[in-house]
């Protein structure tokens, strides 16, 4: 059953912001202003896949304390509220995916999984006793509660270089990397091809991962959460891990978690791509064998 979305006030920039991200067709085309949409889309981008998601929501990897701020610095630009608040709803999501209690299943309508829920007055509040290994940090408490600050300073530098047209770039940019991230609530347990039995909805999708830098991986994702690989194959395009990779390399990052061969033969669906997850998993899906050990954060 769908649930009913109503918009918070609170919400009523996020719309605006979709309508001034109309104005960057008043100006004349050129590619150099594709390219830098492009840009900002997909640096934004990393830093919510590597930063807010990989590392905050399920600590796939290790960083000291000021790479942990600055890529959080990066993930909250994204102009998606602070660092704690994503996470520790992302968790709440992995904890319950496709339950009741999930706070964006598409089982609840594909406009809540996408957007409503964002729009809806429950979900304001920081959940902080989901995320407390990392509110221990007051300057991350501190991005939490002033998570605007971060786009606004972006948003003021592009005006200031660009002109007008660069605060457009920033509102065109900003609006598809929402939805950019947002498919992954809704299409990513909708459509692709389902490799490992997990007691949700989710799917591995290529065209989802080239939008996402590897967050596509859904179902991998869902199998085995604590891998900071979400493509397990070489097939996989993952842009995202081979960023961190090359950070471990560097020294910025370490401990970078991949799953094993013996964790990605397990569980695996015969004929997967068949299956289709909102209508359930296989009969023959034994429920002790649905979630891998240590998948949980």
């Amino acid at each position: 059953m769908s649930k009913k979305i109503s918009i918070s006030p609170k919400s009523i920039p996020f719309l605006l912001v979709h309508v001034l991200a109309l104005g960057i067709f008043f100006f004349p085309f050129s590619w150099s202003t594709v390219a830098l949409i492009l840009a900002l889309y997909y640096v934004r981008m990393f830093f919510l896949t590597a930063g807010y998601h990989r590392y905050f929501a399920h600590r796939s990897y290790k960083m000291g304390r000021v790479m942990q701020f600055l890529m959080a610095v990066g993930g909250t630009s994204c102009a998606q509220k602070g660092p704690l608040w994503w996470a520790g709803h992302h968790r709440i999501h992995h904890r319950y995916s496709d339950q009741p209690q999930d706070v964006h299943s598409p089982k609840d309508g594909f406009w809540w999984s996408h957007v409503g829920w964002i729009l809806s007055s429950d979900y304001e509040r920081t959940p902080v006793e989901r995320i407390k290994d990392f509110a221990r940090y007051p300057e991350l408490r501190w991005l939490d509660r002033y998570h605007l600050v971060p786009p606004t300073v972006l948003a003021v530098i592009l005006w200031l270089a660009l002109g007008w047209r660069g605060l457009f770039i920033f509102f065109a940019s900003t609006v598809l990397l929402w939805h950019g991230t947002f498919l992954i609530n809704s299409m990513a347990h909708l459509f692709g091809r389902r490799r490992y039995a997990t007691t949700d909805t989710s799917r591995n999708s290529m065209i989802l991962a080239l939008l996402t830098l590897g967050e596509g991986w859904h179902n991998n994702h869902h199998y085995y959460q604590v891998s900071t690989r979400q493509g397990f194959y070489w097939w996989e395009i993952d842009i995202t891990y081979y960023v961190l990779k090359l950070m471990s390399l560097l020294g910025l990052v370490r401990e970078l978690r991949s799953p094993s061969p013996e964790i990605r033969a397990r569980n695996q669906i015969k004929d997967g791509h068949h299956d289709v997850g909102m209508l359930g998993l296989p009969a023959n899906v034994p429920s002790s064998s649905r979630h891998p050990r240590g998948a949980e954060v």
